[in-house]
């Protein structure tokens, strides 16, 4: 056998290497483009992974190979060459590795980034593809004659079928080889990760010492807006790092205060007194304040970057991997935090549970009348709900039995009850029409309709799916604590008009990943890149919103966007961090 001369070793090696970088580069290339086309990407990875395999044992073979090449006299300086091309095609494999297997997953390690972005991707895609198809259809529906009408109820039907089992499949994708069990921990070590450094916050050693933030819960509005106006001092008292006093004395639900009916914000600082005192005038302004009082939200001057939609720097990686929506779940670990409730309350909810025969599978129907309609909300009648509630049952019919089609009815308007009983037989709906009658607006503010308002939203965030209208503060905070009993419940809602968002955020934006060409004089043209004013979803395939370039307001398809998430850099709590590890 011939033996090999030192320079033809090297060259061969790097011959070798290149080829198999060459190839790696390919297969990332090859995901990475196929992202946009999810259905084939899904077909080939399989394919891709056990080649990757036999490609790792080659690697492995190449690297004892170079590690055993001796540079004879004379050919020091072809060494430093090939040398340097060598360490070059390494990291190039290096990058190649870790692009693909962030598409991989693993156990124990849960799926990666990328493949966790790429699945909700493919999942918004179909649902915005049938929003699109049936909205067209319906139009196709109603311009012909009858017989037309009864095919196009039939080709519905079929899509809704093929939908249907497409989304059942990617349901069983997301709980394939451990990512399921990875999703429950990961939710649970950055849950208690926030939880804590809350804590450490809100308990501070000596209180007469401590800076402060004071919020006066008396805002002009209902409960759940309260609520909001609460998270949002709780947020800038996080940013700023400073313990949150909550004045909630003669509250207009109930006049002994907060913690009346939720646990205490702090155990060892409840006190607003301090060596100084001011309005808010800004972070860096107030620095030398100790105790510093906040406005409303609407009256909030200067603005500080520690308001929704915004999520933490540190945590944004894990939040991006983790959840369909890390805004929401950003906001929803500052409700988690609030809505603890006292020992009177678990009973009140052990028991009332227990009466209406709350049980699982059920999906939550909140329906807001009163004053909200013909001001914040147009009427939607119950057929319109009970639509969405039909579909999503013949989901969960394929991933779960289904005993009964069981729907938790919430509403302010006691006639609801009895007329979606007699509309849709085959339902069990549980509601509550003391609950209903509280509500009103002329038992609004009292503790018997806090003890409602607070059970309606716990029972409407403990179901399988929401339906309701996110118009509604009473809807979006029962999808905020809704995502705190979930790894990641961002799609386990259906709202009738507005998509989710939190009073005096700042701007939510998206960006388009595909070129638009305008259908007609209502579209925006389009191009990757373009940043677009978020104005609401049509759920239609068609979104509505404001092109921040041209300053044009119109129409442009939803899949053609993907949600831009501002970080900011938040203070750590090295020490809270540190607490909890030990």
């Amino acid at each position: 056998m011939r033996a090999w001369g030192w320079g033809g070793s090297w060259r061969w090696v790097i011959v070798i290497l290149l080829a198999w970088g060459t190839l790696l580069f390919y297969i990332g290339g090859h995901l990475v483009r196929d992202s946009e086309h999810p259905e084939r990407s899904s077909r080939e990875l399989a394919k891709i992974l056990a080649k990757l395999e036999r490609l790792k044992l080659q690697n492995e073979d190449l690297r004892r190979m170079a590690q055993t090449l001796r540079l004879p006299e004379g050919q020091a300086e072809l060494g430093v060459v090939d040398a340097g091309k060598l360490r070059h095609l390494e990291e190039q494999l290096i990058r190649a590795k870790e692009q693909i297997n962030s598409y991989r997953s693993l156990p124990g390690d849960g799926p990666g980034r990328n493949q966790e972005e790429l699945r909700r991707k493919v999942e918004t895609g179909v649902k915005e593809l049938w929003y699109f198809v049936r909205s067209e259809v319906k139009k196709l529906g109603s311009m012909e004659s009858s017989a037309l009408q009864k095919h196009t109820d039939t080709l519905l039907q079929d899509l809704g079928h093929q939908q249907r089992s497409i989304m059942t499949d990617l349901h069983y994708l997301s709980q394939a080889d451990g990512a399921g069990d990875w999703r429950e921990k990961e939710a649970k070590d950055l849950s208690d990760l926030v939880q804590n450094r809350i804590s450490y916050l809100q308990n501070p050693a000596d209180c007469s010492k401590a800076k402060k933030l004071v919020c006066n819960i008396n805002k002009g509005c209902g409960y759940g807006c309260q609520l909001h106006h609460v998270v949002y001092c709780f947020m800038i008292a996080y940013g700023t790092q400073r313990t949150l006093i909550l004045e909630s004395q003669n509250w207009r639900y109930a006049t002994g205060g907060w913690e009346t009916v939720f646990l205490p914000l702090s155990k060892t600082c409840s006190d607003r007194t301090g060596a100084s005192t001011g309005h808010w005038a800004g972070e860096t302004n107030d620095h030398d304040v100790q105790v510093v009082e906040l406005p409303i939200v609407d009256s909030l001057h200067p603005r500080p970057p520690y308001l929704p939609l915004a999520i933490p720097q540190d945590l944004a990686p894990r939040l991006h991997r983790l959840h369909g929506d890390p805004s929401v779940w950003w906001v929803s670990q500052f409700v988690k935090y609030l809505v603890r409730p006292q020992a009177w309350l678990e009973k009140e909810i052990r028991e009332t549970t227990a009466k209406l025969g709350f049980s699982h599978p059920i999906i939550g129907v909140h329906v807001r009348r009163t004053d909200k309609v013909g001001t914040e909300a147009a009427f939607h009648p119950i057929e319109e709900y009970m639509g969405h509630v039909e579909e999503h049952y013949q989901i969960l019919a394929r991933r779960m039995r289904v005993d009964k089609k069981r729907v938790y009815l919430a509403t302010d308007d006691p006639s609801l009850l009895q007329e979606a009983k007699s509309k849709y037989p085959d339902y069990e709906f549980i509601s509550d029409n003391s609950i209903s009658w509280s509500a009103g607006l002329h038992n609004r503010y009292t503790e018997n309709s806090l003890r409602g308002v607070i059970l309606d939203i716990h029972f409407l965030s403990q179901t399988n799916f929401l339906v309701c209208t996110f118009s509604s503060q009473v809807c979006r905070v029962a999808y905020e604590i809704m995502q705190t009993l979930h790894p990641d419940a961002s799609a386990l809602f259906h709202s009738l008009d507005d998509i989710y968002y939190f009073g005096g955020q700042n701007a939510h934006n998206q960006e388009a990943i595909y070129a638009h060409e305008p259908r007609g004089t209502e579209d925006l043209a389009l191009a990757p890149g373009d940043l677009i004013g978020v104005a609401g979803n049509h759920w239609d395939g068609n979104s509505k919103g404001v092109h921040r370039r041209t300053g044009r307001t119109g129409l442009y398809p939803s899949y053609k966007v993907k949600e831009r998430v501002e970080t900011i850099k938040y203070p750590t709590y090295p020490e809270a961090d540190k607490l909890l590890k030990d």
